[in-house]
């Protein structure tokens, strides 16, 4: 079964400005994604999208196969990242010649993902026979007991409602938070019609500590922190 590995980053940022290719422990923040899709052997190919020469240039550096420039209507800060994600794929089946039947996309500023967090969300995907998978942490707040949201009049109320109310946050549904790390879906459909959730969606679960995504300067150095204990000095 042949898979691809797309990876997405634009040249600017707000939260942290050159986060992409800030250095991260001695690489690029963009490299590392990068070498955890290169170290699961999953992949007949790695292709990088960017709108950023400087990025593209650096992610071949760093073992991309392809390297995909964006169009700069895809790179705004109101872009939304599908079709982006979506014209990396077909730029790379363009190169490839050949169409995958999986494809993972790994988003480049959560370098804290292992690679058998990559393998797993594949094989989730393979078991279940689901359209797509997506990855999460355990939600540190639930909407059913107490994440609450403001109304149009200025109270508040819990976010989800039961019948009959929970009191224990032991007795909610287990809630996750969205990490954006790892997206695994099925070409065929993703092409067809490509959405986040479908009616078969699968969440793969990630603790915590694997799942900080790079948007603040306080996000960085976290990131930081935690891969300085996971690697030797």
């Amino acid at each position: 079964m042949s898979l691809v590995c797309t990876i997405c980053a634009r040249g600017g940022s707000k939260g942290v400005v050159g986060k992409n290719a800030r250095d991260l422990l001695g690489r690029p923040v963009l490299a590392w994604s990068i070498a955890q899709a290169r170290e699961t052997g999953l992949f007949d190919a790695i292709a990088f999208s960017s709108d950023s020469d400087a990025l593209l240039d650096a992610a071949v550096k760093a073992g991309a196969d392809i390297a995909v420039k964006r169009p700069d209507e895809m790179a705004t800060d109101t872009a939304p990242k599908l079709p982006a994600i979506r014209h990396c794929l077909e730029q790379a089946i363009a190169q490839m010649g050949t169409t995958p039947e999986i494809f993972v996309d790994l988003d480049v500023t959560s370098p804290l993902r292992l690679a058998s967090d990559i393998t797993g969300a594949v094989a989730l995907l393979r078991e279940s026979g689901a359209r797509n998978v997506i990855t999460g942490a355990p939600a540190r707040r639930s909407p059913y007991f107490n994440l609450v949201e403001q109304r149009t009049d200025g109270s508040v109320g819990l976010s989800k409602s039961a019948n009959p109310p929970i009191t224990r946050r032991q007795d909610a549904p287990r809630c996750f938070d969205m990490n954006a790390s790892i997206y695994v879906w099925r070409v065929a459909p993703f092409l067809e019609h490509p959405a986040v959730f479908y009616p078969d969606t699968r969440l793969f679960e990630m603790p915590e500590e694997r799942s900080i995504d790079i948007d603040s300067d306080l996000d960085f150095a976290l990131v930081e922190l935690l891969l300085r204990q996971r690697v030797p000095a």
